[in-house]
């Protein structure tokens, strides 16, 4: 076979078969095809798009370019999650210890921010001495040992798509639906959990902005898991305002133990606890949605989901008392509140300029390789749909300095929309997707 062939026939628009899929992958992973020419196949696909069969063949092949861990060989049932991303989206670092603690192992391997969008790993890095980059061995050791790991994501797998993502993100062919799908689901099935559950974010600050992106990209994320034996499920969430108060990474910690204690706020908690009660369901570990709910409160109320996370935590050399104590993680030296500049109804809080405000307090990275300051941030004292008067509190900002938190009060009243009349914030969780056919091993 040769690159330029298969380049040619995709920007004709023609369906590549599973044999030139897997040989232009491998390939690329070997370094036997040159960077520019996969920039090109990349932008055609771009372009020309990719069938269900052909995205499902990628998929396949860039899960195949490294180690794949297969741990529902080890344990079983055993769950993952992924989130397609968002501003203030700790759900993860919620949800997996509610599981856990419900009996239902969690192999999670998250990755890190990039751009407006937080990432968990950067989040768990709050935790003074905890260890996201584990080894194999590591990993499926305290996966069996505690029900329980969340890793960084290893180099070893999915390598294919580490190279491919990189050169996405320079040759803007980054907005690929097809291209996204594989990306997340090739890490996803290296990884081998029996069941997954995606949330896929759409509004303002989220990757897909709107409704029917983010159907499509669920609907071919399912259909992946279904044709490769991974039982999928996805949900389709809002994300025009934050989700929950905190913005930055050691508040979203706090938040998540506030959430595991069942003092969080009202809409990230609903959502932790949907998704929660959705994976005992899919699994069988509970029959109905109720059963499972009451499972979940069960696990907050006794304390064995917070105990799950301190004890995860521990395993992973972090500091338990972190959990057990949250007023001991990392703490911005200057903590300022903006106040309401108005009277009136919260219209709206856009979401990703939220984030990038929160960015450049140092809580996230606008390009690879920056540090991160896991002590910066935002805590929202009021959301879509609350009455401020003038004068009221609307922000903490957590900053370094007196300087930063003077040079973003402006940027950050402009993410505000206001309303002299009442307004609704709208549901929280707009559809899900489950397979065609139930029962996939």
């Amino acid at each position: 076979m040769q690159a330029v062939e298969i380049i040619r026939k995709k920007r004709n628009g023609e369906a590549l078969t599973t044999e030139e899929i897997d040989w232009l992958v491998e390939q690329y992973t070997h370094e036997q095809v040159p960077d520019y020419q996969m920039a090109a196949w990349l932008m055609a696909v771009c372009w020309r798009g990719m069938d269900d069969r052909e995205t499902s063949d990628l998929t396949l092949a860039m899960a195949r370019s490294g180690e794949q861990l297969r741990v529902r060989e080890r344990l079983r049932p055993v769950v993952d999650k992924h989130s397609t991303g968002g501003v203030g989206d700790k759900v993860t670092l919620a949800v997996a210890p509610l599981v856990a603690a419900c009996g239902v192992a969690v192999a999670k391997m998250t990755g890190r921010g990039l751009g407006h969008t937080g990432g968990t790993v950067d989040k768990l890095e709050s935790i003074r001495g905890l260890r996201a980059a584990l080894t194999r061995e590591e990993f499926l050791s305290i996966l069996q040992e505690h029900g329980l790991v969340l890793a960084g994501q290893s180099a070893e797998l999915a390598p294919a798509d580490g190279k491919m993502y990189a050169l996405r993100d320079v040759t803007a062919t980054v907005d690929s639906i097809p291209l996204i799908a594989a990306s997340i689901m090739s890490k996803k099935l290296a990884v081998g959990a029996s069941h997954l559950l995606l949330d896929v974010k759409v509004g303002a600050g989220a990757f897909m902005k709107t409704r029917e992106e983010a159907h499509e990209l669920a609907r071919i994320m399912v259909e992946i898991g279904q044709r490769a034996g991974l039982y999928t499920e996805a949900a389709v969430t809002a994300m025009e305002q934050p989700l929950g108060r905190a913005v930055g990474n050691a508040l979203e910690v706090a938040e998540a133990i506030a959430i595991l204690r069942g003092e969080g706020p009202e809409d990230v908690s609903q959502l932790c606890h949907h998704e929660a009660a959705e994976l005992l369901v899919m699994t069988g570990a509970a029959s109905t949605r109720e059963e499972a709910g009451r499972q979940v409160q069960e696990a907050i109320k006794s304390g064995r989901a917070l105990a799950k996370l301190a004890e995860v935590c521990q395993a992973q050399g972090g500091d338990p008392r972190q959990i057990e104590q949250p007023e001991r993680l990392p703490r911005a030296p200057v903590m300022s509140m903006l106040t309401a500049p108005r009277s009136g109804y919260i219209a709206g809080i856009h979401a990703e300029r939220l984030g990038l405000t929160a960015m450049r307090l140092g809580a996230g990275r606008f390009k690879k390789g920056d540090p991160i300051d896991h002590r910066t941030g935002l805590l929202l004292q009021a959301k879509v749909g609350d009455y401020l008067q003038t004068g009221d509190p609307l922000v903490e900002i957590h900053a370094r300095s007196e300087e930063e938190c003077a040079a973003i009060r402006h940027e950050l009243l402009a993410c505000y929309r206001w309303s002299e009349a009442p307004v609704s914030s709208g549901p929280l969780i707009y559809e899900i997707l489950t397979p065609s056919q139930k029962g996939a091993s």
